[in-house]
C-alpha cells in the first residue's frame, strides 16, 4: 500500500516539577509523497475536504513540490534521496484545520535503504523547525541537543532522544527530554496499520470527531493544568536562522 492509516495514542509524562500524564486517542496518515495524487476521494489534495492534505503544510511551506525539497535538502547535507522512497507520518487536515506537533519523514535512497530520518517540531505560536539526521544499519535511535523552542514550560537548554520502529504493521515513536537537572519528559505515540480507504477514514471521523481541533485543545488545556500545577513560564526566544538542523549526534 502507497499510503497507511495509523490508529492509535499519543502519551505524554511529566516527572517534574509535580507528575503530570495525559494520554489521547488519534491517528495519523503515513503518505508516500510520490502518490499524493493517488489517495482515496475522502482524502483530498489542496482542497478543503472531510480529510485534506496541503502541501503547504509541510517541507518549505509555500506548496512548492515537497519531493523537490526534500531531495534539495538532503543533497545539502550529504544524503542522496533521488529515486528513494520518501514517507510522511503526519495528522490530516479534519474538515479544513490541523495541528502537527510532530511530523516525520521517513527517507530512503534508490536502493529502498532507509538513510535518514526528518523530524518537523511545529509550535503552537506558528513556527516550524526540522532536525535531519542518519539512519545507521537500520537503527533509528537518535539523541541531539535542542535547538527550537516548543512549550513554554521547558527551557531549550535540554537535550532529546528519539526511538523510531520503522513504519510496519505497527508504528512507534519514543521520545524522551532530559534537561539540565536531569530526566523531565517521556512522549510517545503508536498506532496499527490501516488501510488507507474510504471505509477507514469514514470510521475514523465517526469515532474520532474534529480530532485535529481537539489536538489543539487539547494542548492547551494541558497547558492550563502545568501552570496550576506550577510548573514555570519560559519566554521563548526567535527559532533558528536556518529551518534545517543537522545535529551533531551525542553518545546516548
Amino acid at each position: 500500500m502507497r499510503h497507511v492509516v495509523y490508529d492509535g495514542t499519543v502519551m505524554h509524562h511529566r516527572v517534574r516539577p509535580r507528575r503530570h500524564r495525559f494520554s489521547y486517542r488519534v491517528f495519523w496518515t503515513l503518505l508516500d509523497i510520490d502518490a499524493l495524487d493517488e489517495m482515496p476521494w475522502l482524502l483530498r489534495r489542496n482542497r478543503f475536504g472531510m480529510f485534506s492534505f496541503y502541501d503547504r503544510d509541510h517541507g518549505p511551506r509555500d506548496g512548492a513540490p515537497l519531493r523537490t525539497w526534500i531531495e534539495t535538502v538532503g543533497a545539502q547535507h550529504g544524503f542522496e534521496l533521488a529515486g528513494g522512497r520518501v514517507r510522511l507520518l503526519c495528522f490530516p487536515r479534519v474538515m479544513g484545520y490541523v495541528f502537527n506537533p510532530l511530523s516525520v519523514w521517513f527517507c530512503e535512497d534508490a536502493s529502498g535503504e532507509l538513510v535518514a530520518v526528518l523530524y518537523e517540531v511545529s509550535n503552537t505560536f506558528g513556527e516550524h523547525h526540522n532536525y535531519l539526521l542518519p539512519v545507521v544499519d537500520g537503527t533509528i535511535d537518535h539523541t541531539w541537543n535542542k535547538r527550537f523552542f516548543v512549550s513554554p514550560f521547558i527551557d531549550l537548554d535540554a537535550t532529546y532522544r528519539f526511538r523510531l520502529t520503522p513504519p510496519g504493521e505497527r508504528i512507534t515513536v519514543a521520545s524522551r527530554l532530559a534537561d539540565r537537572d536531569g530526566h523531565l519528559l517521556t512522549a510517545a505515540l503508536s498506532g496499527r496499520a490501516r488501510p488507507l480507504d474510504t471505509r477507514t477514514l469514514l470510521r475514523l471521523f465517526v469515532t474520532r470527531p474534529l480530532m485535529t481541533l481537539k489536538v489543539m485543545g487539547g494542548i492547551h488545556w494541558e497547558a492550563l493544568k502545568l501552570w496550576r500545577k506550577g510548573a514555570p513560564y519560559r519566554s521563548r526566544g526567535a527559532p533558528p536562522a536556518d529551518p534545517v538542523s543537522v545535529p551533531q549526534r551525542l553518545v546516548a
